[in-house]
């Protein structure tokens, strides 16, 4: 088998997509990562389509001077309006968090009825919706999708299973209960912190981290173009961030459930479309 050392690069617009990151490493030990977090001008769900994929082209060259094998993105608004603008323009696989999880949770449903929460703009793009009604084909599937917008503070403030999180989380989940879904797809890469708190209120029902489903396809994708590393070397992951944050490191702790190392601060606004 072919051996490629370069590393594997990943975005978001923040630190979400250190969930992502968590499964990646675990699932392909033996690679090399390189994160990007544009913590200064996040939330990219406020910005105009042509904004977000400027900021997703930046993003992927900045990745690209790294000489990555392949990039992922790990945000679930780039995904949904950039993903198609980069694989066309990139020269490595580009992968979003969108796919993945939607082919995932079309297999792993029973009843058909599926679930979606995520941020507004990435409910309102409907982009999961799509992706589960492209790859169902002729089946029969019925998605209810809900915004869950005071999940991302409630994270990062750490309030996992606080009281006030569940009666949110309860005001949420409710009409999706009514409607009898049996799967549920966390549309945002913060919310896979909260699956213990929403399988209690939902035993039932099977949750789809959107960052598993991705880190598996990514592994998937390596492993056919035999692009996976064979080093047994402990590599180091370097963390870059647009702005520094002083909550940064102790936020990315509690996503990756390891001591994270001071990020360094970089400049990607300069990085022009022809960079790709």
């Amino acid at each position: 088998m072919n051996s490629d050392q370069r590393p594997i690069g990943v975005f978001d617009s923040g630190i979400g997509g250190l969930s992502v990151l968590k499964h990646l490493v675990r699932m392909m030990p033996n690679e090399r990562f390189v994160y990007l977090g544009d913590t200064a001008r996040v939330p990219y769900g406020n910005k105009s389509a042509e904004t977000i994929q400027l900021y997703a082209r930046q993003c992927s060259a900045f990745l690209l001077q790294h000489n990555v094998k392949m990039i992922v993105v790990a945000c679930n608004t780039a995904s949904a309006i950039a993903l198609d603008m980069l694989q066309q323009n990139t020269t490595v696989p580009v992968l979003g968090v969108i796919t993945p999880a939607a082919r995932e949770a079309v297999d792993r449903s029973r009843s058909g009825v599926i679930g979606v929460i995520g941020t507004r703009v990435t409910i309102s793009t409907n982009a999961y919706g799509l992706a589960m009604f492209h790859y169902a084909g002729r089946r029969h599937i019925d998605v209810h999708s809900t915004a869950c917008p005071l999940f991302v503070p409630l994270v990062e403030e750490g309030l996992l299973m606080h009281q006030a999180t569940k009666l949110i989380a309860m005001d949420y989940v409710a009409p999706l209960q009514a409607n009898g879904i049996d799967t549920l797809v966390l549309g945002c890469t913060h919310y896979p912190l909260l699956s213990p708190l929403l399988h209690d209120l939902m035993p039932s029902v099977t949750l789809v981290d959107c960052g598993e489903c991705t880190a598996r396809s990514a592994k998937a994708i390596l492993e056919d173009r035999g692009a996976l590393s064979d080093s047994l070397e402990l590599h180091d992951t370097y963390f870059y961030i647009t702005d520094n944050t002083p909550s940064f490191v102790s936020l990315a702790g509690r996503f990756l459930g390891t001591i994270v190392r001071d990020p360094v601060r970089v400049a990607v606004d300069h990085l022009v479309t022809t960079d790709l």
